[in-house]
């Protein structure tokens, strides 16, 4: 790190080459980026390094390479750049930005097929919006303060939590037709099953398999859901899907939707989050894209 007892007080300018040099990694380049010459910025280098009595970067056929040291300095400067950046948009938009980190927690499934379509719709909008997104079929991240919303199926959502239900989900046993073509007219008794016993043995597709069909061969047993359909959509064999995974044309639905094993859709949040601008920001959105 930077000598401590230097009197040298690092500006604006100084992190702007920093930043340039890390991202350029060779002068031509990073004398593109300032719109300078080479050879100012070969001096401004090395001026820089014996101002703060370190080494910023270390110097190879390959380029130059970033020490500790100016890592750290050049995440300074790319947050500094990033804030202004957001004040001159709010400036021109005449009003204030919606800015921060959301920890957002879900299932691989819900983020592929729900989360990630809803979030094209809206995201670019907000460009000092972060996301942390967390795949898990857990509540405790969020309970421990990992995370800030949740986007879960539940019929029991946990009593502390606020939230939305976004509307109801259904399942339905589905095959693609290149297994149905392999294995022919046969009960589904006798087909290969695909599900995530072991992993989610409280699924309502494993509660309504064990129940209406408890002598299946489970042929594969998957870590998520999301694993199941990729198994299904291969020609693997069997399985019951939600139908926010069911796509026309991918596999053919077997029977009716599985009666009376719905899953509701919550949307939800700790009560000391629904204070935070862009939580609830984030929230709303989320609640208009994705209700029923």
């Amino acid at each position: 790190m930077i000598n401590a007892t230097t009197q040298y007080r690092i500006n604006h300018g100084d992190l702007a080459l920093i930043l340039a040099l890390v991202r350029g990694k060779t002068l031509p380049r990073t004398a593109e980026l300032l719109k300078v010459d080479v050879s100012t910025v070969f001096r401004s280098v090395r001026r820089l390094e014996a101002s703060v009595g370190t080494s910023l970067f270390e110097k190879s056929r390959s380029g130059y390479q970033p020490t500790d040291a100016a890592m750290h300095l050049a995440q300074q400067a790319e947050s500094a750049e990033q804030a202004l950046a957001l004040a001159q948009i709010s400036l021109e938009q005449g009003q204030q930005i919606v800015s921060g980190t959301v920890r957002l927690t879900c299932t691989e499934a819900v983020l592929q097929d729900l989360l990630l379509p809803a979030l094209r719709q809206f995201m670019p909008d907000y460009p000092g919006l972060k996301l942390e997104l967390n795949t898990s079929s857990a509540f405790a991240n969020l309970s421990r303060r990992d995370a800030d919303i949740a986007l879960r199926l539940t019929n029991a959502p946990p009593e502390h939590l606020v939230g939305t239900r976004l509307g109801t989900v259904s399942y339905q046993v589905c095959a693609s037709e290149t297994y149905l073509q392999r294995c022919g007219e046969v009960e589904w008794e006798r087909m290969d099953w695909i599900a995530p016993d072991d992993f989610l043995p409280d699924h309502p597709t494993v509660t309504w398999r064990r129940q209406q069909f408890p002598g299946v061969n489970v042929a594969y047993r998957c870590s998520s859901m999301l694993a199941v359909a990729q198994l299904v959509r291969a020609g693997m064999g069997v399985a019951a899907l939600p139908d926010f995974m069911l796509r026309e044309g991918e596999w053919r639905r077997l029977g009716e939707p599985l009666e009376g094993y719905d899953t509701e859709l919550w949307l939800l949040t700790r009560p000391d989050c629904r204070a935070l601008r862009s939580v609830s920001a984030l929230f709303s959105e989320l609640t208009r894209a994705l209700k029923a």
